[in-house]
């Protein structure tokens, strides 16, 4: 096998179970020996072994010696580092953007985010607003131009989305976070970077304590 096909292999391996991992088709607590991912995945277990590798750096799982691995549990303290982190550093991403005046050909794909989350809303079809809600996020990355900062969010990401998946019922529908949203995009259009900055924070900590708040009345924080 090429180098290429090997890391071809590694990558697709990588994907399917980092996607099985955020929509909790694996859960928070799931174990299983290498050779039995790999049979899962219809794979030999050596890009899985690389893929697992790059998850656990990730923060998504553990390798345990003889145990194979382990999805992590969501934990409400590592959620409220994960948020404080979002908070500080997307308002400025953000609020850097809406300083550069975007024309409306470079905020599309933050306002097709914007549509397809009205429309999810709408359905009240939960899964496909949250992805809606990570593109409108990501997207705005994008813009930034920062791949680094990009990556590293990307990350935390993944990590937060597994808490939003398993609390999105649990939560009124996401009227407000669509409205929080909509202003963004309405100062990101206006181009006032202290208003974007503002509002981008205030939905950052608002999400957080929301989040927070069910993790622990449900003590989902042990999952």
């Amino acid at each position: 096998m090429t180098e290429s096909a090997r890391q071809t292999r590694v990558s697709d391996a990588y994907a399917r179970l980092r996607e099985d991992i955020r929509s909790n088709r694996l859960p928070p607590g799931f174990q299983a020996p290498e050779p039995e991912i790999a049979m899962r995945l219809g794979m030999s277990r050596t890009p899985v072994r690389e893929a697992l590798i790059r998850l656990e750096a990730d923060g998504l799982v553990e390798l345990v010696p003889r145990r194979g691995a382990r999805v992590l549990p969501i934990r409400a303290d590592d959620m409220r580092e994960i948020y404080d982190i979002l908070t500080s550093l997307e308002p400025d991403a953000a609020a850097a953007v809406a300083a550069r005046n975007p024309t409306p050909e470079q905020l599309a794909p933050v306002e097709v985010a914007m549509a397809d989350m009205e429309h999810a809303l709408a359905a009240e079809d939960l899964d496909r607003w949250a992805d809606a809600d990570d593109r409108f996020h990501l997207s705005l990355l994008d813009l930034h131009g920062n791949r680094r900062l990009r990556g590293f969010i990307h990350a935390l990401y993944d990590q937060a989305h597994r808490a939003r998946i398993v609390t999105l019922r649990m939560r009124g529908t996401p009227v407000r976070s669509t409205e929080e949203h909509r202003q963004i995009l309405a100062h990101l259009r206006a181009g006032d970077a202290e208003a974007t900055r503002r509002v981008f924070r205030a939905h950052r900590r608002r999400a957080s304590a929301e989040l927070l708040n069910i993790l622990e009345k449900y003590k989902l924080g042990q999952l």
